[in-house]
């Protein structure tokens, strides 16, 4: 087989319903609504690898108003690994990604611990890791008055707090994350300012929380102990940023289990976020 018999062309909706069921069966755990609110996110940010007719391989190449760009969803069929059409998909995703972006955008990606000598050669430094860490609900009590469920009103000042903490905006993604059915969001309001925020939403196994975003460890313990109420007696998982030892320090009260993991990475000048207020990233195909 000839890797110049392959293309790479824009997905389609239902090839995103078959790249989310690939995540699914690499055990990567998908939301249950993800693919409705990525499409909604850049419908123009998914590539599939197709051969004959076939696809084969899929890819994300999100782009954030040309500001930044992030990579995810890389998956070639079992199958027919090995056969160097995974590394002809990710370049040319690469360079379609770069054409999307303004010139010296930033380019991140959540990858696997074993292929970042890969990315390295694509281009990619390694920052941090991002641990999957998990545990059985626990409920613990925390302040009411303080942390409240979402409403719609509040958009705009949870718009303003996620900006600063993912680095650039993303309206259209969290209106949807936001309210998504099977999603619940709590934040955190002193004196009318918003001092944090957090989603846990509902995946093919147990829930999923992203992101949890804190001024400080007393408030992210406190969204996270809201977070443990929605789920009853299952799994919850919270991808951990390691830069931030406290997100390490709430993962080992709450006694959570490391059960996967990824190298954060970026190509080009990674963006200055305030890790220590970043105790929960919000995804690992989108950022």
């Amino acid at each position: 087989m000839k890797i110049d018999d392959i293309t790479v062309r824009p997905m389609t909706r239902s090839e995103l319903d078959t790249a989310v069921e690939w995540a699914a069966t690499e055990g990567w755990n998908p939301g249950l609504h993800d693919a409705d609110i990525f499409w909604q996110t850049d419908p123009d940010g998914f590539v599939t690898l197709e051969r004959q007719g076939e696809m084969i391989g899929s890819g994300s190449i999100i782009s954030y108003g040309g500001l930044f760009g992030f990579m995810g969803f890389f998956i070639v069929r079992p199958d027919l690994r090995g056969s160097g059409l995974g590394t002809s998909l990710w370049y040319k995703r690469k360079a379609l990604l770069e054409a999307r972006l303004q010139p010296g955008a930033a380019i991140g990606m959540d990858g696997v611990f074993a292929m970042q000598p890969f990315y390295k050669k694509g281009g990619f430094v390694f920052s941090h890791r991002n641990l999957r860490m998990e545990c059985k609900n626990k409920l613990v009590r925390f302040d009411e008055k303080m942390v409240k469920h979402y409403s719609e009103d509040k958009f705009e000042a949870l718009l303003k707090f996620d900006t600063a903490h993912f680095g650039f905006e993303r309206a259209t993604f969290l209106r949807a994350w936001l309210s998504s059915q099977d999603h619940h969001t709590f934040y955190y309001e002193d004196e009318g300012l918003v001092k944090g925020f957090a989603v846990i939403r509902k995946c093919l196994k147990g829930w999923k929380v992203g992101p949890l975003f804190a001024e400080t460890s007393y408030i992210g313990n406190q969204l996270f102990a809201a977070l443990n109420t929605v789920p009853l007696f299952e799994t919850i998982y919270l991808d951990v940023p390691e830069n931030n030892p406290d997100a390490v320090e709430m993962a080992d009260t709450y006694e959570m289990q490391e059960s996967f993991g990824c190298a954060r990475m970026y190509a080009g000048p990674a963006p200055r976020l305030p890790w220590r207020q970043i105790y929960g990233v919000t995804s690992f195909e989108l950022g």
